[in-house]
């Protein structure tokens, strides 16, 4: 997982992601996951300002990350433009080692909310989503999510049935509801599906004024957290031990029992 502070400097965040991401190869990380927005951050009003088609300049700077690295990458997610130019979708992309598109996944759940007397309203810029999506990576099937969808257990659950291993949370929670909420849903989350959750953040204040949580982390099936970026621009790496949640998912099959 990759964790930066980004800005309304495309090119910029683009070319400190690479770096990142390249040290995280070098580390041994085979699936590198990006944060909510990593390649442009700026006002909800400036929104069409930061959106781009698919094949814009960050999806295709990551997709050859991913071809010539020879890694899977979850980018994370960038603003995809939309028909009507005013309102974008918050998507975020699973890109194979072939530098392919394996899975597409547009944020479904939008943060609209009062915290720490700051208004958000992601709505008024930004399409929901309606599909829930997985893909499948390195023999890893990974459940999609964004941010604000991790207060939504539903979604995950649907993973999971889905066959997903790992559940992917890029975000941007900010530093109120971070310190109060993140760990606690993130470690939820993995706990009752039984799932690895990988849950990069943005971190430090933004140009707008708001401050982001960081604390990216990885938590494995049984709610431990294996890795941390606690404060500033950084990555953390851990090794997805499948076995290890082969026999958590044998001993206590969770899954298995539901009956709603």
């Amino acid at each position: 997982m990759v964790q930066v502070l980004a800005d309304t400097d495309t090119t910029r965040n683009i070319a400190r992601m690479h770096e990142l991401v390249e040290a995280a190869v070098l580390a041994g990380a085979q699936i590198v996951v990006l944060p909510e927005k990593w390649n442009w951050w700026g006002t909800g009003a400036a929104t069409a300002d930061g959106a781009e088609p698919l094949d814009g300049p960050s999806l295709t700077a990551a997709r050859g990350w991913a071809r010539d690295l020879g890694i899977a990458i979850v980018a994370g997610s960038v603003l995809e433009a939309s028909d009507n130019g005013i309102r974008a979708f918050n998507t975020s992309v699973l890109i194979g080692p072939d530098g392919a598109d394996v899975a597409v996944y547009r944020k479904i759940h939008l943060f609209d909310g009062m915290v720490d007397d700051h208004e958000y309203h992601e709505s008024a810029a930004i399409h929901a989503g309606t599909d829930v999506v997985t893909g499948e990576v390195l023999g890893i099937r990974v459940g999609l999510s964004v941010c604000y969808d991790l207060r939504f257990p539903e979604l995950y659950r649907a993973h999971a049935t889905a066959g997903a291993r790992a559940l992917a949370v890029p975000a941007n929670f900010t530093l109120h509801t971070g310190e109060a909420h993140w760990e606690i849903l993130l470690r939820a989350r993995a706990v009752e599906n039984q799932c690895f959750v990988l849950a990069p953040g943005q971190c430090g204040t933004h140009a707008t004024g708001e401050a982001a949580w960081g604390h990216s982390m990885i938590v494995d099936p049984w709610g431990r957290v294996l890795a941390q970026v606690a404060e500033g621009e950084g990555f953390a790496a851990a090794d997805l031990d499948l076995s290890a949640q082969d026999a958590i998912r044998a001993s206590l099959p969770v899954l298995a029992h539901r009956r709603l």
